[in-house]
Parts: structure tokens; sequence; C-alpha cells
């Protein structure tokens, strides 16, 4: 297996992270041109309460740049190391299902007891990940 393999599940959560800036950005727009949040707000977050619509979206970009960070870590030091394997690989995968699971639940009905099956979902695969990681470079 190729050490750079591990790339493509790295790329997919680049996507997912895009797609919900992209998603957040028209929401904002759309809610400043329906009159419903003034463009004033966005200059330093205060003043009114975010809508829903686009609140939801930002917390969810935020959190794009909390766990997922530990993923591209793992990835990246299984590539340096070439310790790289397909377990691996499927793992990261997983791993990339699960938050894309969490991103669908979180951004739309946002059904808590869903949302956090899919959220340490994700964390369980992330340690698994780490865990067959570290056993295979202390091999």
């Amino acid at each position: 297996m190729k050490d750079t393999w591990l790339i493509y599940p790295m790329f997919a959560m680049v996507l997912l992270t895009f797609s919900t800036l992209v998603r957040l950005f028209r929401a904002r727009v759309s809610l400043v041109k329906e009159g419903k949040i003034e463009v004033s707000y966005y200059r330093i977050y205060q003043g009114a309460a975010e809508p829903e619509r686009s609140a939801k979206l930002s917390r969810h970009f935020i959190n794009q740049f909390e766990s997922p960070l530990l993923f591209y870590a793992a990835c990246l030091a299984a590539i340096a190391v070439h310790a790289t394997s397909l377990t691996l690989l499927v793992l990261a995968w997983l791993y990339v299902a699960a938050r894309a699971i969490h991103a669908y639940i979180h951004t739309g009905a946002n059904r808590l007891r869903q949302r956090i099956r899919a959220y340490m979902a994700s964390w369980a695969l992330l340690l698994l990940l780490w865990v067959t990681l570290v056993i295979r470079i202390a091999r």
C-alpha cells in the first residue's frame, strides 16, 4: 500500500470543511439580503443574536477545526514514518464518514441524540486510528 493513500481521506475532510464554509457564507449573505440580520453584525459579531440558519453552520465550521486536527496529525504522522496500512486507511475513511454524518445532522435537523452518536463515533474512530498508529510505530 502506498503511504500517500491517506491523502484521500484527508482531502475529503478538507472538502467537507470547505463545503461548510460555502454554505455558511451563502446563508449569511441570504440572511442579510432578507433583512433578518444587519451586515454590521458580522463586523464584531455583537449587537444581535445570529439567526439559527447561520449559527448552526458557524458552530459546525468552528467544530471542523477541533477534533479533525488530530485526524490530520495522525494521517501525516503515519505518512511521515511510513506506518500506513490498510487498517489505518479504512479507519481514516470511517472517521471521514462519521464526520460527514455528523455534519449532515448538525447542519440539518440537528437532532441531538443522533448528533451525539455520530460525534462520539467519530471520536472513537479517531482514538482507534491513533492507537493503531502507535502500535504500528512501536513494532
